[in-house]
């Protein structure tokens, strides 16, 4: 299918003002942003366009719209569960995917909460679907791991009673897995010198072949730099979700050039961690010169705000764009889908919203969501 994008204005997240241009869609592709010449025509006159927005970290899919005994984010049978995989839970039919499309985030990275000190990997996927395999961006963008109040609280009693223990457990499994690792690649071809198959070591393989990045939850400073202490120790890498005390270490993250996912803040302190939560925390960092991308970490807020996340960021001094790449390319990059979605780029999905304003307005609506090219939502 091949049609154009005419007379809207254009928000790329790439280029800083926005600008009037026509984009040509085919085959799901952009592919190419300039001048309507001939063929099928969508008009936008008089429309704002944006790329579809990202979520960097959430559990969408896994912690559905309705609470209920037994959901699938977190397994509180093991603290230690690396070989978990999100795409093996994940609910497109749930009301929560339907809700984050219609606020216009067509992509997201899901996966385990943060009970587990390993909770298992994320998947990248698009939001408009009936079966996750015909979703997925990226079945591996991290392996979840957890520092604070999460792992104590949910195995107090059962192994875990102090945040020392968490960085025990955690640096005993990478140990266990760096020397399986070593032990198959001394091995080589010769199957009689290769270690027995162990599931969990195996699913830590891409981590300390620097394949994927841990995925830190860290909202206290200290904790935030343990798990940049043990990313450092085993030379892995590593993202930082939540940092909800980053604006206390700005200075100190943008030395370290780690990407931050920022979030949540739209909700009331469920604990002592979170206390300082602020959307100031977004700002400050990005004239840290971080690599920032504003998150709901949702269900904790529903997938749809996000944009009104990032507005809010903007009202309490964010640079608006900055605030506009942190919900679109910078999720992007956290997540090593880039060459794909986060910007209106040629040769990227046409992942398209059409809105009457500012993505980032609680008054604007979204009129039009193409998702691959396909018209997913007409208001």
């Amino acid at each position: 299918m091949e049609f154009w994008i005419v007379n809207g204005i254009i928000h790329d997240a790439v280029k800083r003002e926005p600008y009037q241009a026509d984009i040509l869609i085919k085959d799901g592709k952009i592919a190419e942003i300039g001048k309507y010449t001939s063929g099928e025509k969508f008009d936008a006159r008089g429309k704002e366009v944006y790329p579809g927005l990202v979520e960097a970290h959430c559990h969408l899919g896994l912690w559905g719209s309705i609470r209920y005994d037994g959901e699938d984010y977190n397994e509180r049978n093991n603290c230690l569960t690396p070989e978990l995989n999100a795409i093996d839970a994940i609910n497109p039919m749930d009301q929560s995917l339907k809700d984050a499309l219609q606020g216009g985030v067509t992509c997201v990275g899901t996966g385990p909460g943060s009970s587990n000190v390993l909770g298992g990997t994320f998947v990248a996927i698009k939001t408009h679907g009936i079966r996750v395999d015909k979703m997925v961006v990226k079945e591996k963008v991290a392996m979840k791991c957890a520092f604070g109040e999460n792992p104590k609280n949910a195995y107090r009693g059962k192994g875990i009673d102090s945040r020392m223990t968490t960085a025990a457990k955690l640096r005993d499994m990478l140990y266990k897995a760096k020397t399986y690792m070593e032990k198959i690649d001394a091995a080589g071809d010769d199957l009689s010198k290769k270690p027995d198959f162990n599931f969990q070591l195996h699913s830590l393989l891409p981590v300390l072949r620097r394949e994927i990045p841990l995925k830190a939850h860290a909202h206290q400073a200290n904790d935030i730099f343990t798990a940049i202490r043990i990313a450092r120790e085993f030379n892995v890498l590593i993202t930082l979700e939540h940092c909800t005390e980053g604006h206390l270490i700005a200075d100190e993250l943008a030395a370290e050039n780690i990407p931050l996912a920022v979030g949540p803040s739209l909700y009331h302190a469920g604990k002592p961690e979170t206390s300082k939560r602020s959307f100031k925390t977004p700002g400050i960092l990005d004239r840290a010169g971080c690599q920032v991308s504003i998150i709901t970490d949702s269900a904790v807020i529903p997938q749809e705000y996000l944009s009104i996340c990032a507005g809010y960021a903007v009202k309490d001094g964010m640079d608006p764009f900055s605030a506009l790449k942190a919900i679109t390319i910078n999720p992007a990059r956290h997540l090593g889908i880039a060459d794909r979605v986060g910007s209106l780029e040629k040769g990227k999905d046409a992942d398209i919203l059409i809105c009457d304003g500012d993505i980032m307005s609680n008054m604007t609506k979204i009129s039009t969501i193409f998702v691959n090219g396909e018209k997913v939502v007409d208001r």
